[in-house]
Parts: structure tokens; sequence; C-alpha cells
């Protein structure tokens, strides 16, 4: 038992040599304990520094930023501009350019018929003549009457023997029957006042309207040549409206009669 103690108390106090021998290494202190190197030295101030200069020489940082210090370029976004004027960011959007105004359109009349002209011959078959009228976008009518005229012909036969009309007769397509049906044609070499007919038909804006007439030569009559003139009136116009409002269109159709 003697023994026994004795060899713990000698690896006891090996034990502690080992590890006094350990701390007393130079290395290993070395390691452990590194010197902070000493502060620069400013020019004007101390030598000596202390805690005091060292926590006056670092920033502080407060919520409020410092006033002398410039401006951070994302702090706004307005920029200055060449006279230091604030200006926008960017070019303002441009306006939306309001649609021009429709160019104005107004009535129109056009005649087709066999060869561009009226060739008739007594007793004979008539000829149709095909009107087409289009409205335009500056007016609506209410009153539209299409009007025709011939003047007299004069081939030597004594006016007591002429036919009713010069032996003529007009007729216009009615689409709502299917037939044709007797139209006014005025035989003179005078034009009444177009104030003195009344009536018609209505004809909206930018709409097309389509009207069949024909002209019949009877076994009785002059021959000859003039023109037969078809007027569109505007029976509705006010009382002394300049001509083209009173007649929007018109039209000279050369015309022959003969007989075989």
């Amino acid at each position: 038992m003697q023994l026994g103690r004795g060899v713990i108390t000698g690896m006891t106090i090996a034990a502690l040599v080992g590890t006094a021998t350990g701390c007393d290494d130079p290395d290993a202190s070395q390691s452990r304990s590194v010197p902070a190197a000493p502060a620069a030295a400013v020019p004007g101030s101390s030598s000596t520094p202390d805690s005091s200069s060292a926590s006056s020489s670092a920033p502080e940082r407060s919520g409020s930023p410092d006033p002398s210090a410039p401006p951070s370029p994302s702090a706004g976004r307005t920029t200055a501009g060449r006279n230091g004027a604030p200006t926008s960011p960017g070019p303002a959007p441009a306006a939306a350019t309001a649609a021009p105004a429709p160019v104005p359109t107004y009535l129109s009349m056009a005649m087709a018929t066999p060869g561009g002209r009226i060739g008739l011959v007594r007793g004979g078959a008539p000829q149709e003549l095909t009107f087409t009228l289009r409205n335009g976008n500056s007016r609506a009518y209410n009153h539209l009457r299409m009007v025709f005229q011939m003047e007299i012909m004069v081939d030597g036969t004594p006016a007591a023997e002429r036919p009713p009309q010069d032996g003529f007769t007009l007729e216009r397509w009615d689409r709502t029957t299917g037939t044709w049906r007797r139209e006014e044609l005025r035989i003179a070499n005078d034009t009444p006042p177009f104030s003195s007919y009344a009536g018609g038909f209505a004809l909206a804006r930018d709409t097309v309207r389509t009207e069949r007439y024909r002209l019949r030569a009877l076994d009785a009559g002059p021959t000859g040549s003039t023109p037969l003139t078809v007027s569109l009136i505007d029976t509705g116009a006010p009382e002394g409206a300049p001509l083209h409002r009173v007649r929007p269109a018109s039209f000279s159709i050369p015309h022959t009669t003969r007989r075989d």
C-alpha cells in the first residue's frame, strides 16, 4: 500500500511538471496572447492615444444625417437642369392626338343609259335610264324630288296638231308594287321656280338610292334633237337658299328622236 501510494504521488508530480512546462513554452504563450499594435499618431495630437481620443476620431452614427455631408444620388428623383432649375427625371408622355375631323362630302347623282345618250324611235321601244343618288356626310334630306324637262322640238308641225307632251311618256319603276308608273315630263322652253315643287323622298347621310326611269316616244310627235334635263330638287330647302342648296345635282342628257 505504501508503494502504490508513492507511485501515484510520483505520477501526479510528473503530470504537474509537464503542465507547468507547457505554460512556460514561449511559442505557445505567443500564440495565445498577441499584443495589439499601437495606434498611429495623428499629427498635432497627443502621441499617447487613449480611449477618449479613439472614440472621438471614429464617426458618430446617429439617426439624423449630417447636414454638411453631400446628398446621396439616390436621395431623390428630381435632377437639376443646366441653370440649376429642377427638372423631371424623363420626358413627359406625349398627349394623345385628337382624331382629324372627317372631310365633308356632299350629295351626288350619276346616270347610266346605253350609249350614254337617249336615242328613240317613234312608236319604238322605250329607253331606260338609271340614276344613282349618293349622299355625303354633310346633310340629311327629307324631301328630294327628281324633275324632268325637255324643250319643244320644232319640225314644222302646226301647234294644233301636236300631241300632248310632244308625244313622249316618262315612267318610274315602283319597287313597292313592281310596276312602271307615269311621271311628269315637262315640255317647255322656260324653267319654273324650284320653289313651285313639293314632296319627294328622304335620303339619310352616307346612304345610296337607285331610281329607274324609262322614256318612250309615241307614234305621233315631232322628231329632232333636244337635251333631257334632270334636276334633283330639295323641296324642303329654306326660302332664299342658294342654288346648290335647292338643286344639289342636275344632268343634261343628249337626246334624239327619229322615225323609221
